[in-house]
């Protein structure tokens, strides 16, 4: 028996997923909470095997209680199910120690099938979630330093890297170990290419015509 605990601030909600889980014969709802702090402290107690958490949830909010369930009870599994799908919400979700993160529109064989997985201690993350945190992986991967915007910012201006490095107060060779860094960052062979595509993603300002 897959033992869950339900926690979100809408009474209409949590009821609405006890009509959704009452029939299966595996899954049991064993508590049902309305903030995260109260969820936090029912695991402390009753040890669920997953948690259907909400976002935005008074007191502690859904990502907060994740990480405090995760951390203290690693057998705990958190299952996101929230209204919200910014990236940064999903990041912040998967960075906390959730086990998978849906939205409250999921079909409910999925809903059914991601609390199976999370307690078989699988990752559940719907496709098109999927997709959106690989992307924002791939964009944080490619961020640029604040010692590779400044290489940049001075090629930019048109000074060589012999420039660039008296300027930065680093060796030539530095200069070029940034530059490659920056071209496989920004997927680019050359430098005008690299200031092109900084500009692009408004890493870098071109600098003001006088």
């Amino acid at each position: 028996m897959i033992r869950v605990l339900l926690a979100d601030d809408h009474p209409v909600v949590r009821s609405g997923l006890i009509g959704m889980i009452a029939h299966e014969a595996d899954i049991e709802v064993v508590g049902e909470v309305g903030d995260g702090a109260a969820a936090v402290a029912f695991v402390e107690q009753q040890r669920p095997d997953v948690v259907l958490m909400d976002l935005r949830m008074p007191e502690l909010d859904g990502v907060g209680a994740t990480a405090t369930i995760t951390r203290a009870f690693p057998d705990v599994r958190v299952l996101i199910l929230t209204t919200y799908d910014t990236d940064g919400d999903i990041v912040r979700a998967v960075e906390a120690g959730a086990a998978g993160y849906l939205l409250k529109d999921a079909p409910r064989a999925e809903l059914l099938t991601a609390i199976r997985s999370a307690a078989r201690g699988d990752t559940v993350l719907a496709p098109p979630l999927a997709a959106r945190l690989m992307r924002s992986v791939r964009d944080a991967d490619s961020a640029l330093t604040g010692r590779e915007r400044d290489v940049l910012r001075a090629v930019a201006r048109g000074s060589t890297n012999a420039d660039v490095g008296r300027e930065l107060f680093i060796s030539e060779a530095t200069v070029k170990t940034h530059l490659l860094h920056i071209f496989d960052k920004l997927g680019v062979s050359d430098r005008t290419a690299a200031v092109t595509a900084a500009v692009r993603r408004g890493d870098i300002e071109l600098p003001n015509e006088r």
